[in-house]
């Protein structure tokens, strides 16, 4: 995984994600999901891409139920874009680094 994407738990979302003065994508998965591992490398992409100005993290919905279920993820890939605390829009499903870019635009 890119240095750029941290892998969070449960008890650091409040923190790393709705405390986060830039904004955040938030990458929920699950190891097992075919699709999680498909939109992997181009978050990684995206990351690389964007720099400082975005905060990329992953949230394994397995191991962190808790925050799937406060946001409402029932299907994996989630891709959910948080700016001052808030939930401002997600995609579900596998995309491209282009496609994520424009779809939260951060182009």
């Amino acid at each position: 995984m890119s240095a750029a994407i941290k892998d969070i738990k449960q008890s650091e979302f409040d923190t790393e994600v709705l405390g986060a003065d830039v904004p955040v994508i938030v990458d929920f998965w699950a190891p097992w999901c075919g699709p999680c591992r498909m939109v992997a490398p181009e978050i990684e992409k995206l990351a690389d891409r964007i720099g400082d100005s975005v905060k990329f993290v992953k949230v394994n919905v397995d191991e962190n139920p808790d925050v799937a279920l406060r946001y409402g993820v029932m299907s994996i890939p989630t891709i959910a874009k948080f700016e001052s605390g808030d939930l401002v829009s997600q995609v579900v499903g596998a995309r491209s680094a282009d496609a994520l870019e424009r779809e939260f635009g951060l182009v």
